[in-house]
């Protein structure tokens, strides 16, 4: 068995450098490089629907929205990455030596995929709570109309709700606008309910 190969670590400028002349997108985590996975149709038409809901209900006010190829910079963890939606409210703020990485989203929304559910849920939302300004944190299904939201609480905890359901309306507290379902979903033909357990086969004899 041959020796682990060690791993290569990696300054922020260096990756930058190399984002920069990607054609695809990476995360920069501690010191390594991660590739980003790619997007099926459903996602990039709910992306698309949410940025032009937003659009409409930031226009003239004191918040704006960014697409997915904005970097975020979470200088406490050590990471940058890209969200699918992020939006900021006054001044936005830019690291001081890389003026590309965004470091005070106020809201910010994730499509889930299944390759990288897991992670929007877990580790990386435990990341994106290391950032004093954000208040709001939505996770948005792409297999079903539901969305999981996560709203700061005054005390630094996280209120979570789960919208669910065609009729209904989600209520962004950090933005103060309400986005039905109905149009966020607009366009999309989810695939047909999994059965929780496998059906019965009847054998004659």
């Amino acid at each position: 068995m041959g020796a682990a190969q060690p791993v290569v670590k990696y300054s922020l400028s260096e990756y930058l450098a190399y984002e920069e002349q990607s054609e695809t997108k990476h995360e920069f985590y501690a010191g390594e490089i991660f590739a980003m996975a790619g997007a099926s149709p459903s996602h990039n038409q709910i992306c698309f629907n949410l940025g032009g809901l937003l659009f409409a209900v930031l226009r003239g006010g004191e918040c704006r929205g960014f697409t997915s190829d904005q970097k975020i910079w979470i200088e406490a963890a050590g990471l940058n990455t890209y969200a699918d939606l992020t939006v900021v409210c006054g001044q936005a703020q830019y690291d001081p030596e890389y003026p590309n990485l965004l470091t005070n989203p106020r809201l910010i929304i994730e499509v889930l995929s299944p390759s990288t559910m897991d992670y929007d849920r877990g580790e990386k939302w435990g990341f994106y709570q290391q950032l004093p300004s954000l208040q709001e944190y939505l996770l948005v299904w792409q297999d079903r109309p539901q969305i999981e939201q996560y709203g700061r609480q005054p005390d630094d905890s996280w209120r979570y709700l789960r919208v669910a359901g065609w009729e209904q309306t989600l209520r962004l507290a950090s933005i103060h606008c309400e986005l039905p379902l109905a149009e966020i979903y607009s366009g999309i033909e989810f695939p047909p309910p999994k059965s929780p357990r496998p059906p019965i086969q009847i054998v004659s004899e």
